[in-house]
């Protein structure tokens, strides 16, 4: 127990409380002073890590918050300010994360490190499966690659005679509006990988899905050149936000 004291007009009042009710200079209770089964870890540790809010465990990951905030009301502003959205929060770099006062460095970096296991994860769960049978695969595929991405990526999969996967790469980077194809590289890598057909994809930050007339173009364009070459083009996908636009599903190829 520990000794308060009050003032009020009629006079000076000592009172005796619980540590865990005592807020401290700034008005808040830190997380040391929370009951054991509410703080982060020991939550994990007791009801498992399926208990855990996004912001409790982004709050381990902090470790600790800044002198007006606890950890996980720090965790709760960072992810406010994603939206409430772990694929925005992914998108943010160590200096935007920086800008919270309360994280440093090396909790950016914590958290930066985190997001993308987190991607490489769903990626090696994608290439298990190595054949292709419907546009939500090859969006499955592709997202963790180009979902998070301020700017635009271009990307060409390369498969065989049964759709199984022979190989992926990126063709093109660009900027926020769009990126530069060069249709002969994409050609050249299916030829020297022996596909018999390939599916192309890109991004649009924006999260805006339609195609713009030079994504119709290029796509037209690839085609064309591709069944010169004895190849097909299943599809071209726009990732965004979470969602995607295939051509070949809106009967576009």
């Amino acid at each position: 127990m520990t000794e308060v004291f009050l003032f009020f007009r009629s006079g000076l009042y000592k009172f005796l409380l619980p540590v865990s009710c005592i807020m401290d200079t700034y008005g808040k209770l830190s997380i040391k002073q929370w009951a054991a089964g509410d703080r982060p870890r020991e939550k994990l540790l007791t009801k498992g890590i399926r208990a855990l809010s996004d912001a409790e465990l982004i709050a381990i990951l902090l470790g600790s918050g800044s002198r007006e905030l606890s950890a996980v009301d720090l965790a709760k502003r960072i992810l406010a300010a994603a939206g409430n959205d772990l694929n925005r929060l992914s998108r943010m770099d160590v200096h935007e994360l920086k800008r919270f006062r309360g994280v440093g460095e090396a909790k950016a970096v914590a958290i930066v490190a985190a997001m993308e296991l987190g991607r490489r994860r769903r990626l090696e769960e994608v290439q298990e499966k190595k054949k292709i049978t419907s546009s939500r695969d090859v969006f499955d595929f592709f997202h963790p690659f180009v979902g998070d991405l301020p700017h635009e990526e271009f990307w060409v999969l390369l498969l065989s005679r049964a759709n199984r996967i022979i190989a992926w790469k990126q063709v093109s980077r660009g900027g926020i509006a769009g990126t530069v194809i060069d249709v002969r590289l994409i050609l050249r890598e299916a030829l020297e990988h022996t596909a018999s057909s390939l599916i192309i994809c890109h991004n649009h930050p924006s999260g805006n899905l339609q195609p713009s007339e030079s994504d119709r173009e290029i796509t037209r364009k690839l085609k064309e050149a591709a069944e010169i070459m004895d190849l097909r083009l299943l599809d071209h996908l726009i990732i965004g936000e979470g969602r995607y636009f295939s051509f070949a599903d809106e009967g576009l190829l």
